[in-house]
């Protein structure tokens, strides 16, 4: 080994958070992780024919990708980095409902979801760079909710409160939106937006990076 890489070797990485979310950065305070947000700007458009699963882990990967391009151009930053980023999705009969885009979307998606299962769908990328080699993997963990029958003024009032409006399919499983969740299997933090679990384990076994250290 080059005397240089083995030096880098030693220094931790810096953790990126390619996302903006609050909810996936609550969940990584939770567990201790330090880490800087950079929001990806990239777009969430499904390719034709595109399969849920799919679409989610692209999205994640090209976020990954953007956020890796962007920060390897900062010197401070050469002795390595991590990213994490993340798409989450909520699936319905095959259909991706994401974030809804006006007050009538988000009643349309709460009105399809009310008394019925759905599937929440997180894809998530690491990718490392100048560690100094660079490593990729990536993963989706699926969540099944089943949520209340929901009456039309239950709806309504929900709307009202605005928290419908940034969340895809509708709804935050951690905010007042909990009251709908009758139900869920699998894992918890992977409707809230990132699954915690998975992710610190996947820095551990593939990366060496573990949140005792």
């Amino acid at each position: 080994m080059d005397p240089k890489d083995s030096a880098i070797s030693k220094v931790k990485p810096q953790l990126i958070l390619g996302s903006s979310s609050p909810r996936r950065r609550d969940l990584l305070d939770a567990v201790g992780l330090s880490y800087v947000v950079c929001k990806p700007e990239t777009p969430e458009v499904p390719l034709p024919g595109e399969q849920p699963e799919a679409y989610a882990r692209r999205n994640a990967a090209e976020k990954a990708a953007w956020v890796v391009d962007h920060f390897m151009r900062k010197a401070e930053y050469a002795h390595g980095f991590i990213v994490i980023s993340a798409d989450t999705i909520v699936v319905l009969d095959g259909a991706i409902l994401e974030k809804p885009t006006s007050s009538e979307h988000a009643a349309e998606m709460l009105t399809r979801l009310s008394g019925r299962a759905h599937t929440v769908i997180s894809a998530v990328t690491l990718q490392s760079a100048a560690m100094p080699h660079a490593s990729h993997l990536s993963f989706a963990v699926h969540t099944k909710v089943w949520m209340k029958t929901l009456k039309p003024a239950e709806i309504a009032a929900y709307i009202r409160s605005g928290e419908p409006l940034d969340k895809a399919g509708g709804y935050a499983a951690q905010g007042i939106g909990s009251y709908m969740v009758e139900r869920i299997e699998g894992s918890y933090a992977n409707v809230v937006g990132l699954p915690i679990a998975e992710v610190v384990a996947a820095l551990d076994r593939s990366f060496g990076f573990t949140i005792w250290e």
